[in-house]
């Protein structure tokens, strides 16, 4: 816990700093129901989601469900996005919890001390792109520019994410726990693709109520340039 207090007056600091343009820095935490580990890094996302610089994102494996107790928020897709991230680094293993930060940072375990300085990096770093995202009744306007262009075409993606949700788990590594689980992702989707040359605009569906991200990410996947959340 004194880490964790520690982290956390860290991550107030940064963000008490004037930033020129106030980046968004996407964290995807992969996480599991069924992770004996998972619960402290699933408190401290909780806490991330109160920076208004920092989007934090609960992505939820299904590779822990078979030792007794099935995560209803797990997908076969969040696994693969997961392993995606694991050989674009040339590894073959994957993490619960694992943090990736920007796209770019990987932080395995619950190490909020490390977390609060790789954020503060991000946070301070400049991105060639400049993202806007207007929504328009069940519709969203997406524009982005990039100066200097980009070398690289990047991805264009739509997240949509649940808020909050309590679960009491009754079987597994974490049986009898009461957990509440923040910014849960129910779909990942590639919008589209942009050369990052020439500006960008295009637009995409956004029904329903959840909240929604956009995310600008080099291929591989690799480093997010860009992201604006969706209310």
């Amino acid at each position: 816990m004194r880490h964790f207090v520690s982290a956390a007056c860290g991550l107030w600091l940064a963000a008490a700093v004037p930033l020129q343009a106030e980046p968004v820095v996407v964290v995807e935490l992969y996480t599991s129901q069924g992770c004996s580990s998972c619960p402290p890094a699933d408190e401290f996302v909780a806490m991330l989601a109160s920076n208004p610089n920092i989007l934090p994102l609960a992505l939820h494996v299904d590779y822990w469900d078979y030792i007794g107790w099935e995560d209803k928020f797990a997908h076969p897709k969040f696994t693969d996005r997961q392993r995606a991230y694991a050989r674009a680094v040339g590894s073959r293993t994957i993490y619960t919890p694992q943090l990736i930060i920007g796209g770019a940072d990987r932080i395995e375990g619950f190490a909020p001390e490390e977390t609060a300085e790789r954020l503060r990096a991000h946070m301070e770093a400049g991105t060639p792109v400049r993202l806007t995202v207007t929504r328009k009744g069940n519709k969203l306007v997406i524009r982005a520019e990039a100066d200097p262009p980009l070398t690289e075409p990047v991805r264009v993606q739509l997240v949509r994410y649940r808020p909050s949700e309590t679960v009491t788990i009754e079987r597994g590594e974490n049986a009898g726990k009461t957990v509440t689980y923040t910014n849960i992702v129910t779909s990942w989707e590639r919008l589209d693709d942009w050369s990052g040359r020439e500006p960008l605009e295009v637009s995409a569906p956004f029904d329903g109520e959840e909240p929604g991200a956009v995310i600008v990410q080099q291929d591989g996947p690799a480093a997010i340039l860009a992201a604006a959340r969706v209310d």
